[in-house]
């Protein structure tokens, strides 16, 4: 009798630890035995999902892109002295210039630098690191020396002095002061004649603007080249720092428009009246609707929400109808609520109508509001 008492309570112990639930101790033996089969599975967590997707769209942001461009600045374009302007405005727009020598001459060019380790759920192609742009910079005598061998030789087959089988993919042209350099050939351009001598009406290697205008039109159709003409080294500076903003927010723009539906999001609610499985919501969802016909108050539609408090309703109602008169003016004498001192009004026969064509209409291409 004394051995039956712990023998009883041992058992009633290991009853106890029978009824413990499972615990996520780990052990060597956890793996064996018929305890692991009673592991309850890990539930995928919404927030650890969305974490890799969130940095990712965090290094795409054109604030954090910014940082991550380079502009490379051939050491030939220092040469001049309004390049500080340049480089003070690319320091100011917090991206890096670095100074190395580039192919061709007196170009830039920007090389982006991706994050290591490259955030998930981000397309490879969205971290190129090289830009395939490409500023060269020229003096308004060799634009002006090109231009006079592009309008000799017009089509096709004109040979571009700028353009060779090795230049980028996607070329810019730069020119600082060129109207200031045609203003200032135009007098060696024309001579006062003299007796016994002929008009000299233009010298070598001197254009006029319509020959320009033609050899940027033949750039810009046959070699797919833009051009930029500024006035001094400020305006080159500006429109510098935006083509740099431009890049910045490229990939970020790429990244949000690679999905199908980039406007939807996965098991979150956006916007708009939420329906629930039990119908809850679909009231406000019919008032949203409503809502949506121009020129519709919340009143106006607190009324006819309020007479059918669902589409479905209001269309079986406009089958019940013996014409097409009646269902066209089945909405237009319910009385509005209105306050204190102000007239009573309404719905009117113009919502009516539009209402009773949206709901009823087969046609696609039907107006519905007319005063549109």
């Amino acid at each position: 009798m004394a051995r039956a008492g712990p023998g009883r309570a041992g058992g009633a112990r290991r009853g106890q630890e029978q009824l413990r639930p499972p615990t996520w101790e780990i052990s060597d033996s956890d793996a064996e035995g018929p305890a692991s089969a009673e592991t309850p599975a890990t539930t995928r967590d919404p927030a650890g999902e969305r974490r890799p997707a969130a940095e990712a769209l965090r290094w795409l942001r054109p604030w954090q892109a910014v940082r991550r461009l380079a502009v490379l600045v051939d050491p030939a374009v220092l040469e001049d002295a309004g390049a500080d302007t340049l480089m003070e405005a690319l320091h100011a727009l917090g991206c890096e210039p670095r100074v190395e020598p580039q192919r061709p001459a007196r170009s830039l060019r920007w090389s982006r630098a991706s994050p290591d380790p490259c955030p998930r759920g981000v397309p490879p192609e969205v971290w190129a690191e090289d830009e395939p742009h490409v500023l060269l910079l020229l003096e308004p005598e060799e634009f002006v020396r090109g231009v006079i061998q592009l309008t000799q030789v017009c089509g096709p087959t004109c040979s571009v002095p700028w353009v060779t089988p090795e230049s980028p993919a996607c070329l810019h042209l730069a020119v600082i002061g060129l109207d200031a350099y045609l203003w200032s050939q135009q007098p060696r351009a024309q001579e006062t004649q003299q007796p016994g001598r002929p008009a000299v009406t233009r010298t070598k290697g001197a254009v006029s603007w319509p020959e320009v205008e033609e050899a940027l039109v033949h750039l810009q159709l046959w070699e797919n080249v833009d051009v930029l003409l500024v006035a001094s080294w400020q305006e080159l500076s500006q429109h510098m720092c935006a083509f740099t903003k431009a890049l910045a927010q490229r990939p970020f723009k790429q990244a949000r428009e690679s999905g199908a539906f980039p406007f939807c999001t996965s098991r979150r609610w956006v916007a708009g009246e939420r329906v629930a499985r039990d119908g809850a919501g679909l009231r406000g969802a019919w008032w949203r609707q409503v809502r949506q016909f121009n020129r519709v108050s919340p009143a106006v539609a607190d009324t006819v929400v309020s007479a059918f408090p669902s589409p479905r309703l209001l269309q079986q109602v406009y089958m019940a109808c013996g014409t097409k008169q009646e269902r066209l003016a089945l909405l237009a004498d319910l009385p509005v609520k209105t306050g204190k001192g102000v007239p009573p009004r309404r719905v009117g026969p113009d919502l009516s109508r539009r209402i009773c064509l949206f709901l009823t209409t087969t046609d696609p291409d039907l107006l519905l509001d007319l005063g549109s």
